[in-house]
């Protein structure tokens, strides 16, 4: 029997308790929540091993619950519409979503892919969170940096912005997107805070300019490239 937690995030009670009824009779440990921010709320507090996630939601949709909280998590999502448009399944898995079901849906189905992305995932909620390349590490449960034996902090945005482009090295992100997955989707100030924070990261990352640089892509963004 499983003890792992399942958060379940839909604005409809009924199928909110169908799943829950289903999972705990396989032994797992489930929580509900029926808007968006109470989701995310109830992830930071619990940290669930995976998440079933509705798209349509008050407060906040499931595209945007998606995108927060694999900002701050790897946990495995499954995410589930009414919709059956390629287009929203395209979207959910381009935020990172493992799993996709179409309502209406066999609840034993669900339970049987729950336990499938469990095992291919093998990730608790919170997982630790490390970015390890030769002479560079970077720790954001510490919130420090190492580059070859020097040990040092960062102020928090730099940080979350290094780890991000590390994490998905040679990958470009334009300004919009960065900013979009470091300061979250109700940021209102001014897209150029992202080139301040590449000029000092630039800085700091000097010392390995010959392995790793963040390379600015003209008219497209930035990315971080291991040479």
């Amino acid at each position: 029997m499983s003890e792992r937690k399942i958060l379940i995030v839909d604005d409809d009670y009924n199928i909110c308790e169908l799943i829950e009824l289903y999972l705990k009779k396989e032994g797992y440990i489930v929580m509900s929540t029926h808007n968006g921010l109470d989701a995310i709320e109830i992830f930071r507090e619990e940290t669930p091993d995976l998440v079933v996630l509705d798209i349509m939601l008050p407060k906040m949709d499931g595209w945007d619950v998606c995108r927060e909280l694999k900002r701050i998590s790897n946990v495995p999502i499954i995410m589930l519409t009414a919709k059956g448009d390629t287009f929203d399944k395209v979207l959910g898995l381009k935020l990172g979503a493992d799993d996709y079901m179409v309502k209406p849906f066999e609840p034993r189905e669900l339970v049987a892919r729950v336990e499938a992305v469990l095992r291919r995932t093998n990730t608790p909620g919170l997982v630790t969170r490390q970015m390890i390349l030769p002479h560079l590490l970077i720790d954001m449960d510490l919130y420090v940096v190492k580059i070859n034996d020097h040990t040092f902090s960062l102020p928090p945005k730099e940080m979350e912005l290094l780890y991000f482009l590390v994490k998905n090295q040679n990958r470009v992100f334009s300004r919009e997107q960065l900013i979009e997955n470091i300061w979250g989707f109700d940021f209102d100030g001014d897209n150029r805070t992202i080139d301040v924070h590449i000029k000092r990261l630039r800085e700091k990352l000097e010392p390995l300019k010959n392995k790793y640089e963040i390379k600015t892509v003209w008219g497209v963004g930035y990315k971080f490239e291991v040479k």
